[in-house]
């Protein structure tokens, strides 16, 4: 039975960073999240002592076919269930997964055919989840303190970026893949009686309806949602150009420029602990002001100057000075990207969050990584300073093309 908030049209909204339903959501969240980063480091280790180098490519990349595949069924999924029942099964789904296969490697010794089959099933559930738990904050607190959500999310991702891969190496040293595998487990089945224990506010009458029709014809209303709304069809534009720009870099591009540098590892670990930094503090101001003015304005503008910074990262000598500038990039381009969050947030029809957060998850987490091959090739031909340029203006006219369109440009989220 899922418990409901009522949400009284003149109530004052209570700050989110003093809302125990929202802190529930955020501690659940929070563990899902270095879960996610506890198997991931789990899943690459085991791979890496069970086969070849290929096979382990293969193993850490099995996972992405069916995240992509399913995405935008998932966004239908979230919509037509409610997105908590969907993160809970999902959390759920997950915790037995991973667990069962700490269990079995147990028993035996694993084998590369089991580390893909885990993959793909992690892969499919992860499709389900990412729209689900994109949609909640709406129905969880007021819309005027979306904007402040989505900072408090962003430092929970950094979080657990930065607890979650140390957490997976120490867990490994200890006791191997099977170790590392029951903690993130355990991570997982911590997050479900927090998810349990959040109450969800109501829907309007209009939009609490149930969809009907078809899955194909509920995500086909979803692509009609986002194409006839003045402001969401220009954030998804902004979101898929300026993504495909910044994630070669700041990936692949960065392991390359490090190599070509000869700044090795931890010259490299260096600057993304940098970008990390750079992209908590945009949460941090976010989660602390709660809303910024002229939202869609400074959106555009912080991607613009992110797209510059990448630019400018190519070209100086030294690790500190990238360090400086990844710091830069990390805090630009993670306020926009925060941003952009709360704007699809706060103007879609809660009946299609589902659907229209399943779509820009698609250019973030499906899509953009099917630049890294034409990445490394043209680094292989041309360089790291050409391409990091390149893949700069292709943010940059991302930005650029938000700033041409007027409802963007005067978005801003509310009061």
């Amino acid at each position: 039975m899922t418990a409901t908030l009522p949400a009284p049209a003149g109530a004052t909204a209570r700050p989110a960073h003093r809302d125990g339903n929202v802190l529930r959501w955020l501690g659940a969240y929070t563990a899902s999240m270095i879960g996610d980063s506890v198997y991931y480091m789990a899943l690459a280790w085991a791979a890496a002592r069970t086969g070849n180098a290929s096979q382990t490519g293969l193993v850490l990349a099995a996972g992405s076919i069916p995240r992509a595949v399913l995405l935008l069924g998932g966004g239908v999924l979230a919509d037509r269930l409610g997105p908590r029942r969907v993160v809970v099964a999902s959390d759920t789904a997950r915790c037995l997964v991973i667990l069962g296969l700490a269990g079995t490697l147990l028993l035996t010794s694993p084998a590369v055919w089991t580390l893909i089959a885990v993959a793909l099933v992690f892969g499919a559930v992860d499709a389900l989840f990412l729209p689900a738990v994109g949609a909640l904050p709406p129905r969880i607190t007021a819309p005027s303190q979306l904007a402040r959500v989505q900072g408090m999310r962003g430092l929970a991702t950094r979080t657990a970026n930065v607890v979650g891969a140390p957490l997976g190496g120490v867990a490994v040293a200890l006791g191997g893949p099977v170790l590392a595998f029951a903690a993130a487990g355990l991570l997982f089945a911590v997050s479900l009686p927090l998810l349990l224990a959040v109450r969800m506010r109501a829907l309007p009458a209009p939009e609490a309806s149930a969809p009907t029709g078809t899955a194909w014809r509920e995500l086909a209303d979803g692509l009609r949602h986002i194409r006839r709304h003045p402001l969401l069809g220009p954030l998804m534009l902004v979101v898929a150009v300026s993504e495909l720009g910044f994630v070669g870099p700041l990936n692949l591009g960065l392991i390359l420029l490090s190599d070509e540098r000869g700044w090795g590892a931890s010259g490299m670990g260096w600057v993304v602990a940098a970008f990390g930094v750079g992209a908590g503090a945009s949460a941090l101001l976010l989660a602390v002001r709660g809303r910024l003015p002229r939202a869609g304005l400074v959106m555009c503008l912080t991607v613009l100057v992110g797209a510059v910074a990448i630019a400018a990262l190519a070209y100086v000598p030294s690790v500190p000075l990238a360090a400086a500038v990844a710091v830069l990039v990390g805090l630009f381009a993670g306020l926009g990207g925060s941003l952009c969050g709360a704007l699809t947030q706060t103007v879609t029809d809660p009946a299609y969050l589902g659907r229209v957060t399943s779509v820009s998850t698609l250019f973030t987490h499906a899509l953009a990584p099917l630049s890294y091959p034409v990445t490394g090739a043209a680094v292989a031909l041309w360089g790291t300073g050409p391409v990091f340029v390149a893949s700069a203006a292709l943010s940059a006219a991302g930005a650029g093309a938000g700033l041409l369109l007027a409802p963007l440009r005067r978005a801003e989220l509310p009061r």
